[in-house]
């Protein structure tokens, strides 16, 4: 476990275990489906105790992101310092990071702390379009926070904006893959939900050089609000706990495809609704006390 565990205040007469602890930090959607909201709800669901660092504050709904307004970057740096000179963490999962400022705080935060492993879902565009990210904060994200992740997880069209090439096919998603893990050295997960036809692929290139292709039948719904975040939350839960990339990346889909199955005839808002994200939900998980 992590050495900032010791700074912890325990009682060492009664304490003796603690639990799997995630921090997100990402923005918060106002309606609960995607983000910050999302993201706590799949660490509790998948047995872990969940900690934020807020990124901005979004007034969104399923239909649209109809106000943004950046955290200051001082801010962001304050939540993370003071969940990791208290609690610490196991894992860490990054979502949506505005603009370069906030970038820099982030990337900053992580060397300060050494957190790790990092999961960094570049959310650049919300599931009903709306802008979340600045298009000239890309190259900030690629150069200074990237390479201390160890998996980013891009959507179709973010991974065309950062490794510049168009996607087609599960071969474009291949390349663009290994051109963005070369420029990186992180693992790089392509999903591709935005494909069109009745299966679906997402691709994963390790930093060993081995690829992965993942395909599974397609889920028709309409609420398919926050998947990405979910996905990137739930694969960082399974490296809490101590499973390997590969194997959190199976975690995390298998968890994904099972909330939206879940949640396939529900109704919430009026346009994308969320997942089921408590669709089968597991106890805080309990780990000895190092």
């Amino acid at each position: 476990m992590p050495a900032s565990r010791k700074n912890t205040p325990v009682n060492p007469q009664t304490a003796r275990f603690t639990y799997p602890r995630l921090l997100t930090i990402a923005g918060s959607d106002s309606s609960g489906g995607a983000g910050i909201q999302a993201d706590l709800k799949t660490f509790a669901a998948l047995g872990c105790y969940g900690m934020s660092a807020i990124t901005a504050l979004t007034a969104q709904n399923t239909v649209g992101v109809q106000a943004v307004l950046p955290v200051a970057p001082n801010m962001l740096q304050a939540q993370i310092d003071s969940v990791m000179t208290d609690v610490g963490c196991d894992a860490a999962k990054i979502g949506m990071v505005p603009d370069a400022p906030s970038i820099r705080a982030v990337a900053h935060s992580l060397r300060q702390h050494r957190i790790k492993p990092v999961v960094l879902d570049p959310v650049m565009v919300a599931t009903t379009g709306s802008t979340l990210m600045e298009h000239a904060a890309a190259p900030v994200l690629l150069a200074e926070l990237a390479p201390l992740c160890q998996l980013i997880t891009p959507n179709l069209s973010e991974a065309q904006l950062l490794a510049e090439c168009d996607i087609t096919s599960v071969d474009d998603m291949l390349h663009a893959g290994r051109k963005l893990q070369q420029g990186t050295q992180a693992a790089v997960l392509v999903k591709g939900g935005h494909l069109a036809g009745d299966a679906i692929s997402d691709v994963l290139v390790l930093p060993d050089g081995s690829e992965h292709v993942f395909t599974d039948t397609r889920i028709e719904t309409q609420n398919n609000h926050g998947t990405g975040c979910t996905l990137s939350a739930a694969i960082a839960a399974h490296l809490a706990q101590g499973a390997d990339l590969l194997q959190a990346v199976q975690g995390g889909r298998a968890y994904v495809r099972a909330a939206l199955q879940a949640g396939a005839q529900g109704r919430i808002g009026c346009g994308h609704g969320p997942v089921n994200h408590g669709f089968a939900p597991q106890a805080m998980r309990m780990v000895p006390l190092a």
